[in-house]
Parts: structure tokens; C-alpha cells; sequence
């Protein structure tokens, strides 16, 4: 059966380098045969954990490993049996202050000898720093209103994580964002397997379209309902805007599809200033009319003679 190097060391797969040399110190003044003659399995033991850890202490070899588990040794020139020197990269580890330590005023003054009898001459190889990963990026689409993409505001994602589990995020949508636009809420994407920093959540802003209102880049245009009599002897009506209610003058004679401008009540910009409100005029008439509606209409359009579609042109 194939060796489990994580298991030998009792550490998770996702254990950091520190979690590992951990716990390769602890194992190494467990199972150090010098420290237990008696115990005819101690050097094996020792021996497991020191190939164990020359493996995962080391970023290469345990990438390898955790992608073709031990075969790769033969793929690698890695190691073939139990060591019996001195774990590369463990050299760093003050192994007599470990034990002396752990031993002091014991009446065993000898351990700390023994180690340095045992790291003399070892051949000291460059200790590797596992290198820094990060994590994936998650992608996410949050459709918002026209309002809230004008003004601003927050909003909630829902993030199906890695391990199964979801997570409700809040958002903070800026004043002014447009339709396609992506935010990016840095070190909340996924975490890496090791040490190394998170990724990032990129959020595609789609705005959803509106019944009234309409935006042309940092303008916004509102069709507004006015009856025939507002239209033509002219009225003052109130109207919806992102700075709230407006008092809109319609001038007298007004046909549908004039536009009149309200300045500064568009779209908010990072200046601080803001585009201008369009007011599209809308003529609407009941939806019934009597005979006596239709022949006054009539009159009044016999005294007019004007062709509205005159420059109506291909």
C-alpha cells in the first residue's frame, strides 16, 4: 500500500509549512533511536518521519506528491528507503535546544550532545520556501435596478464556496455605475491550500431596464404623461427624479416627444457633478370619447390646415 506522508506526520493535506515542521519536531524526540534504545521500532518509525518530511517540507516534491502520490519517487529521483541522515531542510531546527529543553535538569545532559553528534557533517542543502499562493477568483453576476445604479446603494450575492458551503455577501453599489461594469471585493475569493493570500470576488453589474426612465451615458430621459388640454394650454405637473420630486413647467402648445431639460438631475459622476433629466412629453387621451368629444375635435382641427408629417423623410 502506498505511503501516506501526511498521515505519517499527522498533519492535514492543507497543513502549512509551519504545521509541518511542527510537527516533524514533536515526532523527531518521539521515535529518535538514540533516545529509545529499548524500542527495537523506533528507528523505523524515525526513519518514516524523516522521508515523510523530506518530502512535504520541500514545495516541489510535495506538489509532485500530492498529484501522483508516491510513485512519483521514481519519476523524480526522490527517495527510495528510510533515510539515515539528517532530513534536508531540517537543518534550521535547533534540535539541542529541543531537547535540551525538553530534558533540563533531567540528569540527561547527554541528548543535546548526541544531536549535534548526529546533524555533525551533514551535507546542509538550501531550505525552500514554500511559494505563496492565491487563491481562485469566483465571477458572479448581480442584476440591480435602475435606481439603485443611479444613486447607489447595497445589495446581497449568494457565493457557493469550494467546500459545499454558501455565503451571503453585501455589496456596495456606487452612484453612477453603468451596465456591464465589474466591482471587486479583494481577499474574499477562495483560499489557497497553503500559505498564500485569497483571491477576489469579480461581480458584472446588469442593470435592469425601467418602465419610465431611461439612461443615455450620464443623462437620463423620462417619458411624461400629459392630457391633451396640459399639452396645449400648458400646465405644471410633478415628476419623479433621482434627487426626488421635480415641479416641471409644460409650455403651452406642447406636442408629444418635446423634451424638456432639467439640468443637474441626471446621472451623479465621480466629479461630483451630474448629467441633466430629459422630460419627453406624452400626450394621452381617454380611453373612450363620446360623439360630442369626436365633433369637437373635428372643429378644432378644421381650423388649423398644417401637415404634422411634413418632414417626415426616409
Amino acid at each position: 500500500m502506498a505511503e501516506d506522508y501526511y498521515k505519517t506526520l499527522g498533519v492535514s493535506r492543507n497543513a502549512s509549512e509551519s504545521q509541518i515542521q511542527n510537527a516533524y519536531r514533536k515526532l523527531a524526540r518521539k521515535y529518535h533511536p538514540d533516545l529509545n534504545q529499548d524500542d527495537k521500532d523506533a528507528k523505523r518509525k524515525f526513519q518514516e518521519v524523516q522521508k515523510a518530511f523530506d518530502v512535504l517540507n520541500d514545495s516541489s516534491k510535495r506538489e509532485l506528491y500530492d498529484r501522483y502520490g508516491s510513485s512519483f519517487e521514481s519519476m523524480s529521483g526522490g527517495p527510495q528507503g528510510g533515510a539515515t541522515g539528517p532530513v534536508p531542510g531540517f537543518e534550521g531546527i535547533d534540535l539541542s535546544n529541543l531537547f535540551s529543553q525538553q530534558y533540563e535538569g533531567s540528569g540527561e545532559g547527554g541528548f543535546a550532545n548526541i544531536f549535534n553528534q548526529f546533524t555533525q557533517g551533514a551535507q546542509r542543502s538550501p531550505r525552500r520556501r514554500s511559494p505563496r499562493q492565491h487563491g481562485a477568483d469566483l465571477r458572479h453576476e448581480l442584476s440591480i435596478p435602475l435606481p439603485t445604479a443611479i444613486s447607489g446603494g447595497e445589495a446581497n450575492i449568494r457565493i457557493q464556496r469550494a467546500d459545499g458551503k454558501t455565503e451571503t455577501i453585501a455589496v456596495k453599489i456606487p452612484s453612477g455605475i453603468e451596465d456591464g461594469k465589474r466591482i471587486r471585493l479583494r481577499g474574499q475569493g477562495e483560499k489557497p491550500a497553503r500559505n498564500g493570500q485569497a483571491g477576489d470576488i469579480l461581480i458584472t453589474i446588469r442593470v435592469q431596464s425601467h418602465a419610465c426612465f431611461q439612461r443615455n451615458g450620464k443623462h437620463l430621459i423620462v417619458k411624461v404623461p400629459v392630457t391633451l388640454a396640459e399639452a396645449a394650454l400648458g400646465a405644471t405637473v410633478d415628476i419623479p427624479s433621482p434627487r426626488g420630486t421635480l415641479t416641471l413647467k409644460i409650455p403651452p402648445g406642447s406636442s408629444s416627444g418635446i423634451r424638456l431639460r432639467v439640468k443637474g438631475h441626471g446621472v451623479p459622476t465621480k466629479t461630483g457633478s451630474a448629467g441633466d433629466l430629459y422630460a419627453e412629453v406624452q400626450i394621452v387621451l381617454p380611453e373612450s370619447l363620446n360623439d360630442d368629444d369626436r365633433d369637437l375635435i373635428k372643429k378644432i382641427n378644421g381650423r388649423y390646415s398644417f401637415d404634422p408629417r411634413a418632414n417626415l423623410k426616409w
